[in-house]
């Protein structure tokens, strides 16, 4: 496993960039999956624009204004965290050695802080400047649905988060209760369905107010979903955060079969799981004491699959709310079945002692059908409201 980048470069290539040790691998491969999963949304909306499914609207701006003062707090604000942080991470002694506890630390070096932060605040203010005009003036531009792809992205990914470590710390409660601010800003422990859910309604309510369709819109972000916990998942995997498989000790069905993608021990995984690893020393140094499935790698080549299958078919679907009911089935139906083997808590207050992982899956099967059911009903393909 690679917790950081660091580990990952040097397997691979035998080079030691100590910078990479504050690179955390699953934030790193979830940032890539974001960026990937943009360009798949914008790909579908600039097709679904040329059916006339979206359209634009005209938003008035001011060109030629010079740098406000909220613009130049900002700049000097994010550029004073980079120095007092990553410059200070390299001045002080011992900071990359635990890059997670530093960054969360108060620690940090004030100068660099302060210089970096005037000189984004510099940047910021000659960029103004230099279209500044003598008189700015209000132009009317036309804004494209594609246009809001970035937007988008970022407010999926901020309330994705917060949702992921909300229902983490609801599913393990016992652990928030014994350190209620370890788990609220620890880097690992995130639930994809509590993403989903609170994404979800962040979504829809920033697309509501500026009047996109929102049935025209799920049915885009569909396949952008299924390729997104794909791509998010390699980062769970390389990292090694914790959701793998229960114990399995059955014999490889295949002998060409690489022993890590039936049965692994995830060795320097990124939460310090399991028994010590003989002769290693550092910061990861464990691995689990029985190999288990790997069942983040299961679903990664599953999703990949189901991902290639909507693609392909998605453009002989006209009927708005079909992808999205498909969607539904697609990854309630692939979340249900990898709950039998993987590490989950159950809900021992239910009768069959459920996940709640399996309660949601299941509510997006039944969710899945009623789409397929009643879309023609509730979305005619020419009336079809926000």
């Amino acid at each position: 496993m690679y917790p950081n980048l660091y580990y990952l470069v040097e397997d691979l290539f035998g080079i030691k960039l100590t910078a990479l040790k504050l690179v955390n691998s699953f934030g790193f491969f979830v940032a890539i999956a974001f960026i990937a999963s943009g360009y798949v949304l914008f790909s579908e909306i600039k097709r679904k624009e040329a059916l006339g499914e979206f359209g634009y609207v005209e938003e008035k701006m001011v060109v030629g204004a010079p740098a406000s003062i909220s613009e130049l707090v900002t700049n000097f604000f994010f550029g004073f965290f980079f120095g007092y942080k990553i410059v200070g991470a390299f001045t002080i002694e011992n900071a990359l050695n635990n890059t997670q506890a530093f960054i969360l630390s108060l620690q940090g070096n004030f100068s660099a802080g302060f210089v970096v932060g005037l000189l984004l605040l510099f940047l910021k203010w000659r960029e103004k400047d230099k279209a500044k005009l003598a008189k700015p003036e209000a132009r009317t531009v036309l804004v494209w649905t594609h246009d809001r792809v970035g937007d988008v992205v970022l407010t999926a990914a901020l309330w994705g988060f917060i949702g992921a470590k909300i229902f983490h710390n609801l599913e393990n409660f016992d652990e928030l209760v014994k350190d209620p601010i370890g788990s609220l800003i620890s880097f690992s422990g995130l639930t994809f369905y509590g993403g989903l859910i609170l994404a979800t309604i962040a979504v829809i309510v920033y697309i509501r107010k500026y009047k996109i369709r929102v049935i025209h819109f799920a049915d885009a972000m569909a396949p952008t979903m299924i390729f997104a916990y794909a791509a998010g998942r390699i980062g769970c995997h390389i990292s090694g955060d914790g959701d793998w498989g229960i114990p399995n000790l059955s014999p490889k069905p295949f002998a060409w079969l690489p022993d890590w993608m039936w049965a692994y021990t995830y060795p320097h995984n990124v939460v310090n799981e399991g028994v010590a690893i003989p002769g290693c020393v550092g910061s990861y140094c464990n691995q689990l004491p029985l190999p288990v499935y790997p069942s983040t790698f299961f679903e990664i080549v599953i999703m990949f699959l189901l991902f290639f299958i909507m693609w392909s078919f998605r453009k002989k679907i006209t009927q708005p709310g079909i992808l999205t009911g498909i969607y539904f089935l697609f990854a309630g139906g692939e979340r249900f079945f990898i709950e039998k083997i993987r590490v989950n808590n159950k809900i021992a207050s239910l009768p069959f002692h459920p996940t709640q992982a399996e309660l949601i899956s299941v509510l997006l099967i039944i969710l899945g059908f009623i789409f397929l059911l009643m879309s023609k009903k509730w979305f005619p393909k020419n009336i079809v409201k926000s």
